[in-house]
């Protein structure tokens, strides 16, 4: 007889877990009173971790760098289409980002990834409706962006075989099952008492173009604006623009100073995207660990935690499906070693 296996949290790391466990003969349960309407649902589905690379974080861009490469894979198991996009910009606007900018090509350069570094002429050629006043550009040729709600709907799909049970999970050791693997995100704290897993709160705006608008980028398009992340992510007819960042507890409820943040940064990289219709408003809760690494690896015999992804969920998605089937069969993924739960000094428990 198949091993029973329940998964705790229906957002896009415990469906990719869920679904390639069944592929993997184990009969399995999923647990979350709403599949897919957590963070997974509000993301950007930005798959950057070249751009984001930064010295010292060197950890985190090979993490990110390896799932990179496992997404075109990954992405051809699933039933459908989901990436939006190819190709990321990285903007500059002032001097001190330019610097920065450079920083970055050096850095991730040096660790033999592909970055290229663009002056003005060769930005405006590549996408003309930018500012005319940015002063540098950080291509990255081989990042993605994916249609994050696509990616659920594909996933839900790819679970074939798995029964979703529409309740949410208190108590871990009511589950009737050989293993556990929680995926809960924002969640995780709860069910895992020590876990450090906390919510930071981001918004984000969804944009359609109007017929009269100048057409949006093709790549992915990122900057800093005040100190203020802002990001322009390609989605069928319009853009995905985010994201503001707070640490507010469970509070899910779009502001009117993060919607204007999000505007006003948005059209100094952009100055026609006040032309965009804007559709929706949304908040999530990102689940976020002290260091930024996701939390991957065994707490117990039984318990498997795949938690702590921060912004990049949809990127680590692949990797962290391989590295819990891993740890299923036995084994370990050698890629995710630097999200090992024990760097917190959580001791495994029988």
């Amino acid at each position: 007889m198949s091993k029973s296996l329940a998964v705790v949290g229906g957002g896009v790391i415990g469906l990719s877990v869920a679904a390639r466990a069944a592929r993997d003969g184990w009969s399995v349960h999923l647990y979350d009173p709403s599949v897919g309407s957590g963070a997974s649902w509000v993301a950007g589905g930005m798959l950057a971790p070249l751009s984001e690379g930064w010295p010292g974080e060197h950890d985190l861009l090979e993490l990110g760098a390896q799932s990179l490469a496992r997404w075109p894979e990954f992405a051809r198991s699933l039933p459908d289409d989901v990436f939006s996009s190819s190709g990321s910009l990285t903007v500059a606007l002032d001097a001190a980002d330019a610097a920065d900018l450079r920083t970055i090509a050096e850095f991730v350069g040096a660790q033999g990834h592909e970055l290229s570094v663009l002056g003005r002429a060769e930005i405006r050629e590549l996408e003309p409706s930018l500012a005319q006043n940015i002063r540098l550009g950080l291509l990255a040729p081989t990042e993605f962006a994916v249609d994050n709600r696509l990616l659920v709907a594909a996933l839900q799909k790819a679970a074939a075989g798995v029964e979703f049970v529409a309740e949410a999970v208190t108590d871990l050791d009511a589950l009737d099952a050989d293993q556990v693997v929680v995926a809960a995100g924002s969640h995780t704290a709860a069910l895992l008492p020590g876990m450090p897993v906390r919510s930071v709160k981001g918004e984000i705006l969804r944009l359609r173009r109007r017929s009269s608008a100048i057409p949006a980028p093709t790549r992915t398009i990122r900057g800093s604006v005040h100190g203020r992340p802002i990001y322009l992510v390609p989605r069928g007819d319009g853009l995905v623009v985010g994201a503001t960042q707070y640490e507010s507890g469970d509070d899910t409820q779009v502001t009117v100073a993060g919607v204007r943040d999000l505007i006003a940064d948005a059209e100094r990289l952009m100055p026609s995207i006040g032309e965009y219709e804007l559709y929706e408003t949304a908040a999530g809760l990102r689940p976020m660990s002290p260091d930024g690494l996701p939390v991957i690896g065994r707490i117990s015999d039984r318990v498997i935690v795949a938690s702590g992804h921060g912004r990049n969920g949809i990127l680590l998605t692949p990797i962290t499906a391989d590295a819990v089937a891993a740890l299923l069969a036995g084994d370990e993924l050698p890629e995710t070693k630097a999200a090992d739960p024990a760097r917190f000094e959580i001791g495994r428990t029988p």
